[in-house]
């Protein structure tokens, strides 16, 4: 027997979690000097009263979690004999694995026999939501883990997530985004186009100005990389900005046609903490990244 884990980082609630069988690990971040463990501290994620403090000029950290947290979300389950599946965010993007790896340096001394498998999405929030939403209806209709290995393998890399910061700042600060300055500089009024490579590492691809040329603009990279987008699950997430994010679902069919089903969803206090309000991204099946 093994036991499904996800993060937080991957957009999946605790409502989600139980539908599926996931154990959720809670990803921290601090905000006016009180750490906060999602869905540990609180029951519902109050993304607007969150978002609005981000609007005041409030900027959130975040931190990896230590070896001991890591160990006692996974010890219960080798004590019970269980193996573990952990279907997580992209390892490229914190430090948090490292302290993954010393626990489970320690636990695979104490329970020699217990095996934990990785699945780095290589991705984060709506991305990695795509995949664990899937994932999990393979995992309840009984699949090995080998066979959701497979899965994960050949979906991967043909999971694209692109997606827009309506504010440079927040990214500038947690500096995850690779070519920012070089792109954008200190250009006040742009909107920077982000997405997520083969490596699971977030790069600035392009810029817009205002809200209808960067719509305009996701929707052209949509366009070139899909691959039979209708086949596939669509998710379009936000940070407090519903109506983007359903003005964008609107041009998307206008483009493929009303029968595309879009899934619309919240991006996570710890992830938001990088990209600030008013942001919108979309993940879809694509030729490659």
């Amino acid at each position: 027997m093994y036991t499904l884990f996800t993060d937080t980082d991957c957009d999946i609630t605790p409502e989600i979690a139980k539908r599926y069988g996931y154990k959720l690990i809670s990803m921290p971040y601090t905000i006016h000097g009180k750490e906060v463990h999602p869905y540990v501290d609180f029951d519902v994620f109050d993304y607007k009263t969150f978002y609005d403090e981000l609007r005041k000029g409030v900027i959130p950290t975040t931190s990896a979690l230590s070896p001991v947290e890591y160990i006692n979300y996974f010890e219960p389950e080798f004590a019970k004999g269980n193996d573990i599946l952990y279907v997580h965010f992209s390892a490229a993007m914190s430090a948090t694995f490292n302290s993954l790896r010393l626990a489970m340096e320690e636990l695979s001394e104490k329970y020699p026999d217990r095996k934990l498998t990785l699945i780095d999405t290589k991705g984060i929030s709506l991305g990695s939501y795509a995949l664990c939403m899937d994932i999990g209806e393979l995992y309840i209709n009984g699949a090995s883990i080998e066979e959701i290995q497979k899965f994960a393998n050949e979906r991967i890399d043909k999971t694209a997530f692109y997606f827009y910061a309506d504010d440079l700042k927040f990214f500038g600060k947690s500096g995850r985004v690779s070519g920012l300055a070089a792109l954008f500089g200190n250009i006040i009024g742009v909107k920077p186009i982000i997405f997520i490579d083969h490596d699971g590492k977030m790069k600035a691809k392009d810029k817009g100005r205002g809200r209808i040329q960067t719509l305009r603009k996701l929707l052209q990279y949509v366009i070139e990389l899909q691959e039979d987008i209708k086949k596939h699950r669509v998710v379009i997430a936000h940070t407090d900005a519903l109506d983007i994010a359903e003005e964008f679902g609107d041009m998307m069919k206008k483009q493929f046609g009303e029968d595309l089903k879009i899934e619309y969803e919240v991006v996570n206090p710890t992830a938001g903490s990088h990209c600030g309000p008013n942001a919108m991204g979309v993940t879809f099946n694509a030729k490659h990244r």
